[in-house]
């Protein structure tokens, strides 16, 4: 059997930045030919980045990849180098995979089966190549082959599954790679994050081994390169189906080189960690990663909070000092605070509170129906993290705005009838003046909307969420409750006692009132089934009742009002989550119309259909 030097290298790049994408890629060779690797495989897309967007359809684009591409070549002398990029053949654009080898391309390989689910539009963009077909690429007056091919290195036979390739069942490229003899195959993939899916990836690669009779090596990209997507940095390999390199994920480093020799037959040092379905700890360190890229992308100078005291503005406010802490225990304080454009005016002997003091500004806006409770609460949070720490009263902000309305309609406002309005005139008062310190610090404005609230409507458009960033609003807010519980005890922020004891409340009516979220809404947990039933399985509103009816202890009557409610409000507000922030990818679903869930602003509201679950036998 053939022996040679394998390495794998996850890259956080970035759509446009072909000056930064070539330097990283550039750094990465010379590394694994400081290593003596024989054959290094990137990623797919990781000349230009997957989240290039409609920028593939253009006709420059793609002829700048290949620009790229030329300027890798003369760093191919002693190696083999597997690259991804765009390219166009007349009117098709392919998702391709490039071999370089001693200033030469031996080959292109484009994509077979193109990811079309979820937050993926790849069929937008580019066209499926079909099995078994070949041509030629036009190249430096060069005719270069391009299609379904396998290639040979130093005796060993290797060929690609690029990503959704390997998802295909008995359709995958892999079993014809299998036929031709192929002793290795490479998934070069743009996967991206979601709580609890490198389990998945595992068991693929695993099988994948055990089924194609080939040591098998996935490499992912990494970082969040253009926004929404987070990619976790995963490299695998198995072989007979046993998983054998595993590296450790969600790095904030520019890139990681994983490189052993081929054939393998034991794990490869340090020990393998496998994913042990900890989902809160993916969830810090995944938007951990994501808020520091975006900070350092967008070139902004930190980032300012409306710390209202409760569930999820605090868990932002832990996210952003996750953020510091794990970018200076990865990069070192120096290094974090060069990549955020910090090392100017922080001091680089900095302590985590202290750069988090100069990064995250929080205030508490208050009004005559917040609380001594969320004050405290948001004020002993932002103290115990460093963040630092404003506070105001918007009542008279919000007077002054009613008593125009109640001069120009002739009357007083009264809760009993203007209930919605008032509440939300003081969520809307909060917004100008936060944007207003977000503006003046050239920071990113971070909005509290969480997935629960986006499914039904529950937040303020042009107040709770305003921001230039959503954090949490892929996640469910029973998911955020116990999130902050696990923070405090495992990750020690003692600083959440206070808000973990704390009820979810808007604190938008008069404190007598007693508002809670769930009297307003439902249960959260409630909420979450039903979504999950109605978003994530697109069931009808009867299914879900008979789903549901014998696995909550609910009467049957309460639960066909919590399910007829959910879907009213759904309907009602899809308007308000084509506003929402920009947001992260982190669960297996979201509500964003614009990455996973599309749905009409206007529609008939599922009429016909609540009045089938009316009449639904109990």
């Amino acid at each position: 059997m053939s022996s040679i030097y394998l390495a794998g290298a996850t890259l956080n790049q970035t759509p446009l930045d072909w000056e930064g994408n070539l330097y990283r890629i550039l750094q990465c060779i010379q590394k694994a030919k400081d290593q003596s690797v024989d054959l290094l495989c990137f990623p797919e897309l990781s000349i230009t980045g997957y989240g290039s967007e409609d920028l593939f359809l253009s006709y420059w684009y793609p002829r700048k990849a290949l620009a790229s591409l030329r300027k890798i070549l003369p760093h191919t002398t002693g190696i083999t180098v597997c690259v991804g990029l765009p390219c166009r053949i007349e009117q098709k654009v392919y998702n391709c995979m490039a071999v370089l080898e001693n200033g030469k391309i031996l080959g292109l390989v484009p994509k077979q089966f193109l990811a079309i689910d979820g937050v993926h539009y790849e069929c937008r963009w580019f066209t499926a190549w079909k099995a078994g077909e070949m041509t030629s690429l036009d190249f430096q007056e060069e005719q270069i082959p391009f299609g379904d091919m396998v290639f040979e290195k130093n005796g060993l036979r290797y060929g690609f599954e690029i990503c959704e390739d390997a998802w295909r069942g008995a359709e995958r490229p892999g079993y014809r790679l299998k036929e031709r003899k192929a002793q290795l195959i490479l998934n070069p993939s743009a996967s991206h994050f979601a709580m609890g899916k490198s389990a998945l990836r595992e068991s693929l690669v695993r099988k994948s081994s055990q089924a194609l009779g080939a040591g098998y090596f996935y490499i992912n990209l990494l970082g969040n390169e253009s926004g929404r997507m987070i990619f976790d940095g995963e490299i695998l390999y198995a072989d007979k189906g046993k998983l054998l390199v595993k590296n450790p994920l969600l790095s904030f480093k520019d890139f990681q080189l994983i490189s052993f020799r081929y054939p393998l037959s034991a794990p490869h040092s340090p020990p393998l960690k496998t994913e042990d379905g900890n989902k809160n700890e993916a969830f810090a360190a995944a938007v951990a990663l994501a808020l520091f890229d975006y900070l350092r992308k967008s070139r902004s100078k930190g980032f300012v909070l409306s710390l209202s005291g409760g569930a999820d503005s605090s868990s932002i406010a832990i996210l952003v000092a996750e953020m510091v802490r794990r970018g200076v225990q990865c990069l070192g304080t120096p290094l974090f605070l060069k990549k955020i454009h910090r090392d100017k005016d922080i001091d680089p002997k900095s302590s985590i509170r202290d750069i988090t003091a100069k990064i995250l500004t929080t205030a508490y806006q208050g009004t005559q129906n917040s609380s001594e409770d969320t004050f405290n609460s948001a004020k002993s949070l932002a103290e115990s993290i460093g963040a630092k720490f404003y506070h105001w009263s918007i009542d008279e902000e919000v007077a002054s705005y009613t008593e125009k309305i109640e001069s120009a309609l002739g009357r007083k406002l009264e809760w009993k009838k203007d209930d919605i309005a008032l509440q939300n005139i003081q969520a809307r008062a909060r917004s100008p003046i936060i944007w207003m310190l977000a503006n003046i610090n050239n920071a990113l404005l971070l909005s509290t909307s969480n997935r629960s609230e986006g499914d039904v409507g529950y937040t303020t458009m042009d107040g709770d969420t305003s921001g230039s960033i959503s954090p949490i609003a892929a996640v469910s807010k029973d998911f955020i409750l116990q999130w902050l519980k696990w923070a405090e005890k495992v990750l020690g922020y003692k600083g959440l006692q206070q808000v973990n004891a704390l009820q979810p409340s808007a604190e938008l009516r008069p404190l007598e009132r007693k508002q809670t979220d769930e009297e307003d809404l439902m249960p959260y947990a409630v909420l979450t089934a039903i979504e999950q039933l109605a978003i994530r399985d697109k069931r009808s509103p009867v299914d879900i009742y008979l789903n549901l009816k014998e696995e909550l202890s609910l009467e049957p009557s309460l639960l066909k009002s919590y399910i007829a409610k959910f879907f009213r409000l759904w309907s009602r507000n899809q308007w308000k989550r084509e506003r929402l922030a920009p947001s992260f990818h982190l669960d297996e679903f979201n509500v964003d119309p614009k990455t996973w869930y599309r749905f009409p602003i206007l529609s008939g509201g599922y009429q016909e259909e609540l009045k089938e679950l009316e009449i639904t036998e109990e």
